[in-house]
């Protein structure tokens, strides 16, 4: 089976669920088609949004298995420049902050192709990554990586404490969302860490979701959306406390946090952690009502949106796609834009060149295709790294080249 649908919230096992949005039956986001034969068996499953009446935690209930999603994998952090910045300065803030030295340990969960272990390797630092995906893990031992190739929980977490001792830092980034059981995976980091250790997670936060009309960033790798108030709830539980949270840019805004194992000394969040949650409250995230206004936004914007790229396509404009990402599956596939509408889509990653976005079957090429087959204008799916992008094009730019940026207003630059 790899499909089911729970019936509890994550962090609260409460059972008052209240669905608010729903973007239709959709295919996986990253289940790139290698030929045209594979479009008649494609899959789709529901992609409905819920709210925990109890703890306000805003997930997915319809769940697919760890295999299906994870297994053979075709995102990669190392093909962006903005991302290798991110991990640069990543790594050297942790290091000093955290004094690792020679003697240290790392160990990132969903560590991808190594690509943020690498800037830890080369201070000096010992690095181990945790990466179910077999392709992937595979990428990140070939640049000297020790990777373990299973899907992370506390049994895991055991097992490695026991053979590689504790760490100084655990690292999971943008995994914390991908897991159907949160607490069980901060527990595992947790035992993962030395006495004075710390836990590092990011997470796209939910309020630039919601200010920014986000709605793209939901697929259903993504089975969280994380408020202040929902994770001092699952880290309570798992046996952490949050030192300190952090507002990071990357990928469309999201939340450094860092937690160390619950003390004496230290039994509560931090203060100023706690005056986070206090500001969600103050602005209703504990309540239906923004989320029932965000769905009305939602499909206000898919209107905008599809009657731009009409009205181009009406005038003879050619219209590509800039970026094949999992959250331009969403919006192409929630908006019903498709070859009709763009030509081709061009990424950087050769693992998706040649191959078929999900649903709506738009060829990924190379972007040099840019140059061989130009359009008139580009719909910037990457919108995370558009400022990356457009830097890129300036020559497809000074050709008259026009870019679209989809959200959170459709808008020609």
């Amino acid at each position: 089976m790899s499909h089911y649908k729970r019936s509890t919230c994550r962090a609260c096992r409460g059972a008052r669920l209240e669905a608010f949005l729903s973007l239709g039956q959709q295919p996986l986001a990253n289940s790139f088609l290698s030929t045209p034969s594979e479009f008649a068996g494609e899959k789709r499953y529901p992609l409905d949004v819920y709210r925990c009446e109890s703890c306000s935690l805003i997930q997915l209930l319809d769940v697919i298995t760890q295999d299906e999603l994870f297994r053979d994998y075709i995102y990669v952090t190392g093909t962006s420049e903005t991302i290798a910045r991110h991990n640069e300065q990543y790594a050297k803030t942790v290091t000093s902050e955290m004094q690792l030295g020679q003697g240290s340990l790392v160990i990132e969960v969903a560590s991808n192709d190594g690509s943020l272990l690498q800037c830890f390797a080369k201070r000096g630092v010992k690095t181990l990554g945790i990466e179910p995906a077999r392709n992937i893990a595979r990428t990140a031992r070939e640049r000297g990586i020790p990777t373990v190739e299973e899907f992370f929980n506390y049994d895991l977490a055991r097992e490695i404490r026991s053979e590689k001792g504790p760490a100084r830092v655990v690292i999971a980034n943008n995994v914390l969302a991908h897991v159907d059981e949160p607490i069980d995976f901060l527990t595992g980091c947790a035992e993962l860490i030395e006495e004075s250790g710390r836990v590092i997670t990011e997470v796209p936060y939910l309020g630039d979701l919601l200010d920014a009309l986000e709605y793209d960033t939901i697929y259903h790798e993504h089975l969280c959306y994380f408020s202040v108030m929902s994770l001092m709830e699952l880290y309570e539980r798992a046996g952490l406390m949050i030192v300190r949270i952090q507002r990071v840019p990357v990928h469309g805004g999201s939340l450094r946090i860092l937690a160390r194992l619950r003390t004496k000394e230290m039994s509560g969040h931090a203060p100023e952690v706690v005056e986070l949650a206090d500001e969600e409250r103050r602005r209703n995230y504990d309540k239906p009502d923004p989320y029932r206004d965000f769905a009305v936004a939602v499909a206000q914007h898919r209107e905008k949106l599809v009657a731009l790229l009409e009205e181009l396509v009406g005038q003879g404009k050619a219209l590509s796609g800039y970026g094949a990402p999992a959250k331009g599956n969403t919006l192409l596939n929630y908006c019903g834009i498709d070859r009709e509408l763009l030509k081709y889509v061009v990424d950087r990653n050769p693992l998706k060149i040649g191959r078929y976005t999900p649903g709506t079957h738009v060829p990924v090429k190379p972007v040099s295709e840019l140059e061989n087959d130009p359009p008139d204008y580009l719909l910037v799916l990457a919108w995370n790294f558009a400022d990356e992008i457009m830097q890129q094009q300036i020559e497809y730019a000074r050709r008259g080249g026009r870019f679209i940026i989809p959200v959170p207003e459709p808008r020609v630059i």
